[in-house]
């Protein structure tokens, strides 16, 4: 019965911290954000919505005058920012892409000059400038967009095209004084919401109907990180991408055991969400690509994972085991002397 006793109050005391405060605690390092969202409208204005809601919280709690001022001061920021991005995407809902035109837009895509910076290896077309010279232009290498159209969502690739500062989430970094190298589309002369449809329709008819884990790593993310667990370096002249970012970005081997995959869930579909003033922008791939991308690292950081997962339940049942037949021994050799 003694050791009853003290089973339970040990079970008590791991129950203690497991449930009560470890949570506690991981909230505190890693405060809680909404999930994934790969409707990119409705994850923004959320997004958006929920700093309007975190800035009233403070300038409630708000005691001295400078927290004060500080505080009416964010909030006005962000309420503007609302009040843009809810604009922003009323204006992209206007673009419909079931009007696309596949034909038209392999036009646009020569006419808005697109091909100046990108490839489109699969129709042919290769990039203007290899990944050092683009790199040492803009910071980093502009993608070859043969898959765009399968593994981007379509809506944020209009929204791309549209205004890729806003897009990408990175109107923090780039602004009118300091624009964004990729330039906004203003249009060719006739419906801008119409060309930008038949772009992004032209961009999806030639995109391949099924891709790998590697080849979606490979175009969502190798242009800034190395993968060298799988033998992946950037497409990018590192110190260029460096001076561009603001940091070297991380190479992506051991990341899925440094952060996780929710982590990496929330922080691929917005980085913001997860790490606010980042660099890293928006990459806006569909939920089946984006679990692709998370797959592929999980396959170069965490190979034995299948493995450890299925001795778990075996160790668990073999510690059960031994601890039924150590208490059935302890009982028959002490059975006497008690």
């Amino acid at each position: 019965m003694r050791e009853l006793k003290i089973l339970g109050v040990v079970i008590f005391f791991t129950a203690l911290i497991y449930i009560g405060v470890e949570p506690f605690a991981h909230s505190q390092m890693h405060p809680h954000t909404a999930a994934a969202n790969f409707d990119p409208q409705k994850g923004d204005v959320e997004f958006a919505t929920e700093q309007v809601k975190i800035a009233e919280e403070v300038l409630a709690d708000a005691t001295d005058e400078k927290d004060l001022n500080t505080a009416k001061k964010q909030l006005e920021i962000d309420k503007k920012f609302l009040s843009h991005i809810s604009s922003f995407w009323k204006d992209i809902a206007k673009i419909d892409l079931s009007k696309g035109n596949a034909t038209q837009g392999a036009q646009n895509f020569m006419s808005a000059g697109c091909v100046g910076c990108h490839g489109l290896k699969s129709q042919g077309m290769n990039a203007p400038m290899d990944d050092a010279s683009a790199s040492a232009s803009f910071g980093v290498s502009p993608p070859d967009l043969s898959a765009a159209g399968a593994i981007y969502d379509g809506t944020f690739l209009a929204a791309l095209i549209k205004n890729p500062a806003v897009a990408l989430k990175l109107e923090h970094k780039f602004n009118e004084s300091k624009p964004h190298p990729m330039s906004k589309f203003y249009g060719l002369g006739g419906d801008i919401n119409q060309e930008i449809a038949d772009i992004v329709v032209y961009l999806q008819s030639i995109a391949p109907k099924d891709l790998s884990n590697k080849e979606v790593f490979e175009n969502a993310c190798q242009r800034c990180h190395s993968l060298k667990y799988e033998g992946i370096t950037s497409n990018s002249d590192t110190k260029f991408l460096t001076k561009y970012m603001g940091s070297t970005p991380p190479d992506l081997s051991m990341m899925i055991r440094s952060k996780g995959h929710e982590y990496l869930e929330k922080f691929i579909n917005n980085p913001q969400k997860e790490l606010k003033g980042t660099a890293m922008p928006r990459v806006g791939l569909t939920k089946e690509s984006q679990e692709q991308v998370i797959s592929y690292i999980e396959k170069a950081g965490d190979r034995k994972k299948d493995e450890r997962e299925a001795l778990g339940p075996k160790v668990l049942g073999f510690m059960i085991i031994f601890t039924i037949l150590a208490y059935l021994w302890k009982v028959k050799i002490w059975r006497d002397v008690h």
